[in-house]
């Protein structure tokens, strides 16, 4: 565990986890809400990397921070590249956690190296026709999915941090591929935080975002799930075209957890990546 000053005096978390002598990434979990401990080592990641998985404000250990939205804890990102001496930071970062990852290279380009946008939501930053629905109603008689979709029908109990889980967990058959004793199992383990959530996902987009992402000059790697049914494919991939050095792949035969689903596919797609843009 390391811990980490921000810039309104908050004292911050972070999980450290696989080599102490391997290079470094930041690991960004989902959104705010999701407590980090569901992305273990990303399907074996750390034997070859030390991760530095934070705990995002109103989360795990850093529960008490004040919270802020994405756009404020992009300093946050970089106060933590700063406290582990590196002048510039590789990311990876799932699902809404990729909302704090573009928000960090919109304000911080020059202290980028790289980035890994894991099955990023794109609605806000394409405009490019889904094909989730289409995806969606190829799935749609599996009794699984069939009662994950009446659940989110139902008004989501904001009550407390446990309720608000409950609801996610009988909905999340539609995050995966297939719903197995392996997905059942770590869809369980999900854990998520409903004020960090709100706050994270406040604030307003900035005018000139677009514009910022152009100049980003770090390689950018987007991954897709071929079935995932939260994001679509079309518009995932897409999202590399904003970057001047974005590239993008579909693992097959997954949803919105490909580290999960297809570890070894997963690996597939990105160690090639990464030691390229670390060589």
């Amino acid at each position: 565990m390391a811990t980490y000053t921000a810039a309104d005096g908050a004292v911050l978390h972070a999980d450290v986890l696989g080599r102490d002598d391997g290079p470094t990434l930041l690991v960004l979990a989902d959104g705010a809400a999701a407590h980090p401990a569901y992305l273990g080592d990303l399907a074996g990641m750390g034997e070859r990397y030390r991760l530095v998985v934070p705990h995002m404000r109103g989360v795990g250990r850093s529960r008490d921070a004040p919270l802020a939205s994405r756009w404020d804890q992009a300093d946050d990102v970089d106060r933590l590249r700063a406290a582990l001496g590196l002048d510039r930071c590789t990311l990876v970062a799932h699902s809404a956690g990729t909302r704090l990852a573009v928000a960090h290279a919109a304000r911080f380009p020059g202290r980028l190296a790289a980035q890994v946008l894991v099955t990023p939501p794109a609605e806000y930053l394409v405009d490019v026709p889904s094909d989730a629905a289409a995806l969606l109603a190829a799935r749609a008689q599996e009794p699984a999915v069939a009662a994950a979709l009446a659940a989110l029908e139902e008004e989501p109990d904001l009550t407390d941090d446990d309720t608000f889980t409950a609801w996610r967990v009988r909905s999340a058959a539609l995050g995966y591929a297939r719903w197995d004793a392996t997905t059942q199992a770590h869809a369980r383990g999900m854990r998520y935080a409903v004020a960090a959530a709100r706050t994270y996902m406040a604030g307003e987009t900035p005018a000139d975002l677009h514009e910022r992402l152009r100049a980003v000059t770090a390689p950018t790697l987007v991954v897709a799930g071929e079935r995932d049914v939260s994001t679509g494919v079309a518009p995932v991939l897409a999202v590399a075209g904003l970057f001047a050095r974005g590239e993008a792949v579909v693992v097959e035969g997954s949803g919105h957890f490909p580290f999960v689903e297809q570890p070894a596919a997963f690996r597939a797609a990105v160690d090639p990546f990464l030691a390229r843009v670390l060589a």
